[in-house]
């Protein structure tokens, strides 16, 4: 069932909103007052769905989800919004009426500049799965202006531009400078003693505003959208109309641009002072600010605080928002009244972690130094439960002051974040299977000897409205023809698939969706970056953030091979592939822009020899995005999941590629492990170290890279084109870089994630892989296998597991 509109009422509504929004008619408004016109119409339906739906929570006195995190990748939201309110028939049908196309509409709609990678789209997927499933959730984050970066290709290599995403205004947010809060940084603190104790003062500090930006989250066919909670930061003062008048404009506006520049940029470069500075004002900001909004919130509708946790839970998503932990102390006491043990129990019962990495560098660490003057207040409260805890932990391990000082918050001047998610928070959640059973035996071992409890393993997950639904209409529609539309509500509906795979025509008409995929990934190329492509090969996929441990590199020393080979044999047979590459690199992150270098080098050095244009060509697609995946991945055949085994903790993009009928060459690391688990050792390609194998490796030091260069001919050929120069880049500058970090090492030991080691195994593999592309009856059933074992990996699925073990959240239905 839909909400109730007829075509007629969709048709005044578009109509009504360009006249009264715009003053313009349908022949003389522009594409962009089009689709806002029609985003305004949709809103409508939310909004009223949605305010509804969070006056019946209060009165029902439910609790509520607080969802942090530094990003939330949310992709365009007009056709996902018809698809999860069942209007998307009736609005293409209208429009088609009125001469309209909507696919056209939609590409009017800038992609939020709300995220990077898999953190901020599970985010956003979490979002849409607990409003599918009628949870009350509220998320939160920073509105960043300027988003990550845009990404350009110019010269061979990375561009970062800024990504100005609200250039044209946000349709669906709506601004609440009523709830604005302010939020304090530096300053003295002052110990004052009054009758009811000790009383803390803030002085000399100085502060911004956080001006909050609601923006509504439609579920499929929900009864209670989800709130995403943007914060802007503005300065207390605009304009210093003091040296305005002197004629010094530029200090006048001084103060707006130092305050304002916090919601800025996501993940501003932190290889210098000031860029670490902003980093820990950007995370306090959006913690604070949501933190005040709590207390404030639940003071005006319940009035009690000790009862905050009947009413609020909020899980940390990475370690970005953990200073919400201290924040809420410091309201508690400093604001509120409280004692210290009062507080930290509110706090304990309250927060829950999710740990998204075993790498050391990505476990959030601050300078103490820095923070103390930055955070003074946070830090004295930071520095107090350090020494509580480090006291209970000296009671279990006595005299093991190296295990108390690896565990302990604050230790060789450093506040460290992770552990302060540990020694506070209620629940530590692993994102895999594997990711969960890591973090409990190496990563945080000595905290789960002590802690058993408090630690989980939930897989992540996607939604498959977007990624089904908005993503593959096409194969939507085959679903829906074969098995009905329920598996978008109920993921369980998935598995009826499998039953469908002995029926030829239903296997055809599949591979016929996912040529038809391709034709449309082919179309969308060469209109936006002038790259051709022939839809008649395979599609190789390595798509996802550039880190040296998702081994982009390897998949490039394979496509050197495949050249060396045509290249000494033009009459050895290979099966013509597309490898095709998406990824940003971190502006500072010299090596991973290196090695976009290296693929757009290759490229040139495959794509134009004579020898193997026809056969191989290789594509890098500029700007990734989600309206990019959405458009990617349904026409994928092989998905490249190749990560160094132990390092991913979960991903999210395998299970995307599954979900549309594309094949994983994986290592057994992170979700991959449950995907090889769903569908079978006859339909993923597995390959390389396990991470025990590695384990041991690096226990014993045992692995020598050099070795596998020495005795491995196809290998040693490979790399050595990094240096030879077969590869025309800019300044004829070549690749040593990367070949020495491979045999030599340098601040590291050499090949630190194992690309030499499982160089052979990924041959192998992906010879295999092949084989069975070619043997067309057999792929088909392989890919179609892949899309139904995939419902266990829907959000909604991870979304019930952290509520049975986490939340404990009610829906309206379940409490009158």
């Amino acid at each position: 069932m839909g909400y109730d509109l007829s075509k007629e009422e969709i048709k005044e509504k578009i109509l009504g909103k360009l006249k009264r929004n715009f003053g313009k008619t349908l022949e003389e408004a522009t594409q962009d007052q089009i689709y806002k016109s029609c985003a305004l119409s949709i809103r409508d339906v939310i909004v009223e769905k949605w305010t509804d739906a969070n006056k019946q929570m209060l009165n029902q006195g439910l609790k509520r989800l607080y969802y942090l995190s530094a990003e939330f990748l949310m992709g365009r939201a007009l056709v996902n919004n018809m698809i999860n309110l069942h209007l998307l028939k009736d609005y293409q049908e209208v429009l088609t009426d009125l001469g309209l196309n909507l696919e056209n509409i939609e590409e009017q709609e800038r992609d939020a500049g709300l995220g990077n990678g898999g953190l901020g789209r599970l985010a956003a997927c979490f979002l849409d799965s607990l409003s599918t499933l009628d949870f009350p959730v509220t998320g939160c984050s920073i509105r960043y202006e300027f988003g990550l970066f845009k990404q350009r290709i110019l010269d061979g290599e990375q561009v970062e531009v800024d990504d100005n995403w609200l250039e044209a205004g946000n349709v669906w947010e709506i601004a609440r400078p009523e709830e604005q809060v302010e939020v304090k940084y530096g300053g003295e603190l002052e110990e004052v003693w009054t009758e009811r104790g000790l009383k803390i003062n803030h002085k000399n500090y100085y502060s911004v505003l956080a001006i909050p930006y609601d923006y509504p989250v439609m579920g499929y066919m929900s009864e209670m959208p989800a709130t995403l909670r943007l914060w802007s930061a503005r300065a207390k003062t605009e304009l210093d109309m003091h040296y305005f008048n002197r004629g010094d404009y530029s200090k006048a506006m001084q103060e707006r641009e130092l305050a304002e520049v916090i919601s800025k940029v996501l993940y501003p470069e932190d290889n210098h002072e000031q860029g670490r500075q902003l980093r820990l004002k950007q995370f306090y900001f959006f913690t604070s600010a949501t933190m005040q909004h709590i207390v404030r919130k639940h003071k005006a509708n319940y009035g009690d605080l000790h009862t905050l946790p009947n009413y609020f839970t909020v899980q940390i998503n990475d370690t970005h928002p953990t200073l919400a932990i201290p924040e809420l102390m410091r309201i508690l006491m400093d604001e509120e009244g409280m004692g210290w043990d009062e507080a930290f129990d509110i706090c304990s019962r309250i927060f829950n972690y999710t740990n998204h990495t075993i790498m050391a560098e990505a476990l959030e660490r601050w300078e103490e130094d820095m923070f103390k003057a930055l955070l003074p207040r946070i830090y004295e409260i930071i520095k107090v439960i350090n020494d509580k805890f480090c006291d209970s932990l000296w009671k279990i391990y006595p005299g093991e002051w190296d295990k108390i000082s690896k565990m302990a918050i604050i230790s060789y001047h450093e506040i460290r974040m992770a552990n302060l998610c540990i020694a506070v928070c209620n629940k530590v959640n692993g994102v895999s299977k594997l990711h969960g059973e890591i973090i409990k035996s190496r990563t945080f071992r000595d905290f789960y000897i002590v802690f058993p409890d408090k630690f989980l393993g939930i897989t992540n997950g996607i939604t498959p409205r977007r990624w089904l639904a908005k993503a593959n209409q096409p194969l939507t529609k085959l679903l829906c023809d074969h098995i009905g539309d329920g598996f978008l509500k109920d993921y369980k509906e998935m598995d009826r698939i499998e039953d469908l795979l002995d029926n030829q025509k239903f296997l055809d008409d599949f591979m016929e969706v996912k040529h038809q995929n391709k034709i449309h990934l082919r179309d969308h190329l060469k209109k936006t970056q002038g790259i051709e492509i022939n839809e008649n090969t395979i599609f190789d996929v390595h798509a996802k953030r550039l880190h040296e441990y998702k081994r982009q590199l390897l998949k490039v020393l394979h496509i050197l091979h495949l050249y060396n080979l045509k290249k000494e044999n033009p009459q050895v047979h290979i099966e013509p592939c597309t490898f095709l590459f998406a990824a940003k690199a971190s502006p500072g992150y010299v090596r991973a822009k290196n090695i976009i270098r290296l693929i757009l080098a290759v490229a040139d050095l495959v794509n134009n020899d004579p020898d193997t244009k026809d056969i191989l060509r290789v594509v890098f697609i500029e700007n990734y995005s989600v309206s990019e995946a959405e458009i990617l991945i349904p026409a994928t055949d092989i998905s490249e999941q190749i990560s160094t085994a132990g390092l991913e903790a979960s991903g999210t993009g395998n299970m995307k590629f599954m979900m549309n009928g594309a094949v994983t060459l994986g290592t057994m690391d992170g979700a991959n492990v449950e995907i090889y688990e769903a569908v079978g050792d006859d339909n993923i390609f597995i390959f390389g170290a396990t991470e025990q194998e590695i384990s041991r490796m690096e226990r014993f030091g045992t692995y020598k890279p050099g070795l596998y260069y020495e005795q491995n001919t196809d290998l040693r050929l490979a790399l050595n084109r990094l240096i030879d120069g077969s590869l025309h880049v800019a300044n004829d500058r070549q690749f040593s870089d990367l070949y020495h970090s491979l045999l030599f090492g340098e601040m590291q030991r050499a090949d630190q994630y194992y690309l030499l080691y499982d160089f052979a195994s990924y041959t192998q593999a992906y010879e295999q892989i092949v084989s069975a592309y070619v043997d067309k009856e057999r792929w088909k059933r392989m890919a179609a296998m892949n899309t139904a074992k995939s419902g266990r990996f829907s959000s909604d699925r991870t979304i019930n597991e952290y509520n049975e073990l986490i939340w404990h959240l009610r829906k309206m239905s379940e409490r009158k």
